[in-house]
């Protein structure tokens, strides 16, 4: 029996989005899944709605203090602590990740693929909203990689990704802040030869709350991962593209 997909959810002061995105997860992800949520302090206004979620019978939901270092690449890795084996997706709180293709993505996992892309730069992905520049930064990190260093995903920067716990296990993860974990995790899985999927996404800025985003201080961190992909590499990967709206089998 296939083991069920471990999603981790880092939040900060989400209360006003997390009723949405549940009810999204709930209506559009059909596959059998688990929710970690990962807050910072007590009083993030996230965690008494997780509470009551949870008091009114919720069992798919854990809410876990994060135990590593403040901030999302701590959020992260406090959540993939919590799971043993099996796939875990990272889903951002603000509503801007497209669920709806997370079925897709989990049926790549169970062909054999140990990360799989929510791509936004692929044909069939797209982005609406957002500041420019950051798009711009990622979209090109992106495509040189993909185009010039053979990295098969067209989004290695993206947070919307299924991993297998397995695999993270397998190196040490050494991000501090920011998203840089993000193509760490990437350009190490493909440096080690783990195979690699992709499936295009569509990414939207958020409605509600605020970004905590900062360019410029987390840039070097994602800059010594882009170099750090250049370095020489096991067998290569496959690529692997499912095209946005094709059937699950």
């Amino acid at each position: 029996m296939p083991q069920p997909l471990s999603i981790v959810i880092p939040v900060y002061n989400e209360g006003a989005n997390f009723p949405s995105l549940w009810a999204t997860l709930c209506s559009q992800v059909c596959s059998e899944f688990a929710a970690f949520v990962i807050y910072d302090f007590e009083e993030d206004d996230t965690v008494p709605l997780i509470q009551q979620m949870i008091a009114e019978g919720e069992n798919r939901i854990r809410l876990i203090k994060n135990n590593i270092r403040k901030g999302v690449v701590g959020a992260i890795l406090t959540g993939f602590n919590q799971v043993e084996h099996g796939p875990v997706l990272v889903v951002m709180a603000d509503l801007s990740d497209d669920l709806g293709q997370v079925d897709r993505m989990l049926a790549l996992y169970r062909q054999g693929y140990q990360v799989v892309v929510g791509s936004r730069y692929m044909k069939g992905g797209g982005i609406e909203g957002g500041p420019w520049f950051k798009q711009f930064l990622s979209r090109m990190a992106g495509l040189t990689l993909h185009y010039f260093r053979g990295i098969p995903t067209h989004d290695a920067t993206n947070a919307f990704k299924i991993y297998d716990r397995d695999l993270l296990k397998s190196f040490e993860i050494q991000s501090q802040r920011g998203f840089e974990l993000n193509l760490e995790i990437t350009v190490k899985a493909f440096l080690a030869g783990y195979r690699i999927a992709e499936v295009p996404c569509l990414w939207k800025d958020r409605t509600q709350g605020k970004s905590r985003f900062k360019l410029l201080p987390w840039l070097p961190y994602d800059l010594k991962w882009y170099f750090y992909a250049f370095r020489p590499r096991r067998p290569s990967a496959r690529i692997e593209v499912l095209p946005r709206g094709a059937a699950r089998d």
